[in-house]
């Protein structure tokens, strides 16, 4: 399942991170619709704002299926015949969408059928794990493996093809598969647009946190042919919904739990081999740095920032096993932030919730 996800970029930022070619190979970036909507959080829950990729064809007739919108939607879809003049009256949950029953139940079957098919855009999703013995459970984040990428100087608008591989050279966005509705109050007014994500089975990586994970859209080719369903028919753009293997994750402080909390402290990992969270000082506060000049509370005079300061990439993945805990996967960025004694003033506040 996924019922937390962090998208926390700016409103610019986030558009650069989903820079796309659209049907002629023009690059492009996405158009936004309901922009005042979008609210950045580290702590995003259901029933909440998110920003999502759709098709321009769903808003304007005899558009290119293949250019982009991004638009704020409810998380949880409230179906078009929904009769009730109140959402939260809905008596069933559609935050998560089961992609072997999603041809069963008519509030996904219906919209899936129009082509209403969006993409979900999030820095990660959180999942707890059950901790055997307890009511305890420890969340993770999880999120596409990060590659650092050359840095451009220059991140405004680009002339050339070559310049538009630069304009985006941070955080990998995950992008996750998803289906979105139109709803009408009985009684008129504005027209709500709201959303579920696709889960399936988790693969085998993640099956020891929970046994659901989100439907991942693994690259740009597997993004474009959900959207575009002008193009690429329900049956096609089903195939496209299984696990991936291409993910990552490390556990993060239960600070997370309370969806109140929105801060850059939820996305930082912690060491369960010591059972307490990392410390904002060392080369740790290096990571909170990051998150917090791309928070939108951070958009005026830029903080100071060595000039190899690398997009955080998390590759340590702890695992609460049963009954003690055990460390997998290769040693990254937390064990060396664990080893550095070297202390460093803070450098960054914390953001307020919004």
């Amino acid at each position: 399942m996924c019922g937390r996800t962090s998208c926390h970029l700016p409103r610019d930022v986030l558009t650069r991170a989903c820079a796309y070619q659209d049907g002629q190979g023009q690059q492009r970036l996405p158009e936004w619709r309901d922009a005042d909507k979008y609210c950045p959080s580290y702590n995003k829950s259901p029933q909440s704002n998110s920003p999502v990729l759709l098709s321009r064809l769903h808003f304007e007739k005899g558009a290119d299926s293949s250019e982009r919108i991004i638009a704020p939607m409810r998380w949880g879809l409230v179906p078009s015949w929904f009769k009730e003049s109140d959402p939260s009256k809905l008596q069933f949950n559609t935050t998560n969408c089961r992609s072997d029953t999603i041809m069963e139940k008519r509030s996904f079957k219906m919209p899936l059928g129009k082509g209403r098919r969006c993409v979900v855009l999030a820095d990660g999703f959180y999942e707890w794990q059950r901790c055997q013995g307890t009511s305890q459970r420890q969340p993770y984040f999880i999120y596409f493996p990060q590659i650092k990428t050359e840095k451009s100087a220059n991140i405004g608008a680009a002339r050339s093809p070559e310049d538009w591989e630069k304009i985006w050279d941070d955080w990998r966005l995950l992008t996750m598969a998803g289906i979105f509705d139109c709803w009408e109050p009985p009684e008129g007014g504005d027209c709500l647009y709201s959303y579920t994500i696709i889960t399936v089975d988790s693969c085998k990586g993640l099956n020891d946190i929970h046994h659901r994970m989100p439907a991942i859209l693994d690259g740009e080719e597997a993004v474009s042919k959900w959207l575009d369903f002008g193009k690429v028919s329900t049956q096609d753009a089903l195939k496209l919904i299984h696990p991936i293997e291409n993910i990552t994750f490390h556990p993060v402080s239960t600070v997370v739990n309370n969806s109140q909390n929105n801060t850059p402290e939820c996305l930082v990992p912690v060491n369960l081999l010591i059972k307490k969270d990392l410390k904002a000082s060392g080369s740790s506060q290096k990571m909170l740095q990051w998150l917090a000049t791309k928070s939108p509370k951070k958009e005026g005079p830029k903080i100071p920032q060595k000039a190899e300061l690398d997009v955080p990439q998390w590759s340590t993945q702890s695992l609460q096993k049963r009954p003690f805990p055990t460390k997998r996967g290769s040693t990254g960025l937390l064990e060396r932030w664990l080893k550095q004694e070297k202390e460093e003033e803070p450098v960054a506040k914390r953001p307020h919730s919004q």
